[in-house]
This record gives C-alpha cells, structure tokens and sequence, in this order.
C-alpha cells in the first residue's frame, strides 16, 4: 500500500508533503462536496486544476474561497459542464482540445444518484446517462490531452454491488424502474470503464482506476425520501451491534476526497491500474453482503470481457467509436 492511510485519513493527510507544482488536473463536478474538496486539496498543494461543472455560478460560490486561498501556489480554474447533455459535453471537450495543454490526471467525480425515472438531454435513462455516458464522451475526446504517465480515476461506489449493467435495456424501457438498482448499474459502468480504459492506454503510461469515496453526507443524496437515510443507518446499526461491533459513521467531505487523490497521485500506477479502490488501498472481490461497513467489488465490475462489451454498447448509445 502507498502510504499508511486508511478511511479516517484525509485528503490533506493523503497530500502530506507533496509538492504538485506543475501538475495539471481536471476534476467534474466541483459546485459542491466532493468535487470542492478534491480540488482544494490538490490545489493548495501546487496543482493547476481545471474545475468543470454544470452551474457556473453555483461553482464559483462553492469554489471562492477555494480560488483566493491557493491564487499564490496553486490555481483553480473553471469551465462548463453538463453531463446530461453530450452537447454540453462535446463543447466542453472541444474547448479543452483547441486549449491544448496536457493533463496529469482527470478525476471523473461528478454524478448522480437515486434520481426518480427521468431522461437526459440525448434520452439516456438519468443516472447512466449522467454518471456513465456523459463521462465516457468526455474522457475519451480529451484522451489525447492525458500526458503519459498520466491517470484516469473514475469516481464510483461501493452502490454498484447492487446490479451489473444491463445492456440489452439500458434505459429501462422494458424493466420496471428502481431507482437504487439504476445507480448501481451506473457505478458498474464507471469501474468496467476504468478498466477498459486502462486496457486500451496503458502501453502509453496512462492508467486508469476507480473507486468508493465512503459513505459520505453530501448533495448526492438529495433524492432520497425525508427520513430514509436516518432508517437505513439505524438498520445498519441494529446489525452491527446484534454482531458486536461499532456503529457505522459517516466519512468526514475531507475524508471522502483522500482516496481520490491517493489514487491520483500517491498510489503507484501498477498498484491501482485497472484496479477498484477503497479508503485508500486496492479493494479485494467479494460476493458479500451490500453494507457500507462491508468492503470488497464485485468481481462482475472488473471483468474485463464485460469491459469491453460495455464500451462498444457504449459507442453505440453516443453514436461514436473511440
């Protein structure tokens, strides 16, 4: 493991004594948690970071302090981006394309989750078109801006154990809709992405890996019903203490980000390369039970034949081959 970190570390922790001068990182998604946390963090440490997000000034709010904390050693810059529509995306890839300067790392951060049935822009059910297609468009027309050496960390979660992707209906037009299973799908598709991604750049030096931030209170689960997160915890902890053991507790947003920049910038290349991590090591495959306190990938996201079955269903959704 790079590092003695674990899931109370934080991304400051993690980005003890470094110096990112020079780096230059896109992160998705920095209007709030997460995605802010992130980019402060590798800012204040010297890295150039390109921010993108679907609200601009909802970013700019999030991200002022951030701005005029780092302008001396570090930078955060913004740009556009809505990943439920592949114009959007296409504009925001154009535009980093005709800038032309290189990336170290892009940090796929941005998502969706439990949202009710809904579509995006292109007609993509919400959370795969979100979380997985509008990614998948991105990063591949911006690859050639990825410097070798570089890496490519695909924010996924520990929800992708409740269901595989279904690629013979991905938009739900046939099944009833769930939106839980419809995020685990999604969050499927961001590791088999990673590690087809890694396949198909690794004889560049690029890498790719994804990974479970922790269970975190952020935006992300604005969707739920009023009192469902609370129910759900006191089950979980109903279970754990039946089993002898302590009551699950929420990430810190500082701590949620640690393994974001463990991946893209501690951890060596071969270590997390086509790879699924967690509180800042290489998660092991389990068939398990689905519990935030119960670590492990299902060993369906990182199969790499389904990998690539999924990014030629993928090609064919966008309607471009990569």
């Amino acid at each position: 493991m790079s590092g003695p970190f674990g899931a109370t570390s934080t991304a400051d922790d993690v980005l003890s004594g470094k110096d990112l001068s020079g780096k230059r990182v896109l992160v998705t998604g920095v209007s709030a948690g997460l995605g802010v946390e992130t980019a402060r963090s590798l800012a204040a440490h010297g890295a150039q970071v390109v921010g993108a997000a679907r609200d601009l000034a909802k970013a700019k709010r999030a991200t002022a302090e951030v701005r005029a904390q780092t302008a001396t050693h570090g930078a955060l810059e913004l740009v556009e981006l809505d990943l439920a529509s592949l114009q959007s995306v296409r504009t925001c890839a154009a535009a980093l394309l005709a800038d032309g300067r290189p990336f170290d790392v892009v940090i796929a951060n941005a998502g969706v989750m439990r949202t009710p049935l809904g579509r995006t822009a292109d007609g993509f059910e919400t959370q795969f078109g979100t979380n997985h297609l509008g990614h998948f468009v991105l990063v591949n027309r911006i690859a050639s801006l990825i410097a070798p050496a570089g890496r490519l960390v695909s924010v996924s979660s520990a929800g992708h154990r409740y269901s595989d992707v279904d690629l013979a209906d991905p938009n739900f037009d046939r099944t009833p809709y769930d939106p839980m299973i419809a995020y685990g799908r999604s969050k499927t598709a961001n590791i088999l992405f990673a590690v087809e991604f890694d396949r198909r750049h690794r004889a560049r030096g690029v890498r790719a890996t994804a990974l479970h931030p922790g269970g975190i209170m952020t935006e992300l689960g604005r969707h739920m019903q009023p009192g469902e997160l609370e129910a759900t915890v006191e089950r979980i902890n109903a279970q754990l203490a039946i089993e002898g053991r302590p009551p699950f507790t929420f990430k810190t947003i500082p701590q949620g980000a640690a393994t974001s920049v463990w991946a893209a910038v501690v951890a060596t290349a071969d270590e997390i390369g086509g790879r699924y991590c967690e509180d800042c090591h290489v998660s092991q495959l389990t068939d398990g039970p689905i519990s935030p306190v119960t670590p492990g990938v299902r060993p369906y996201a990182l199969d790499p034949a389904h990998a690539k079955v999924l990014w030629a269903k993928s090609e064919e959704m966008v309607g471009e081959r990569f």
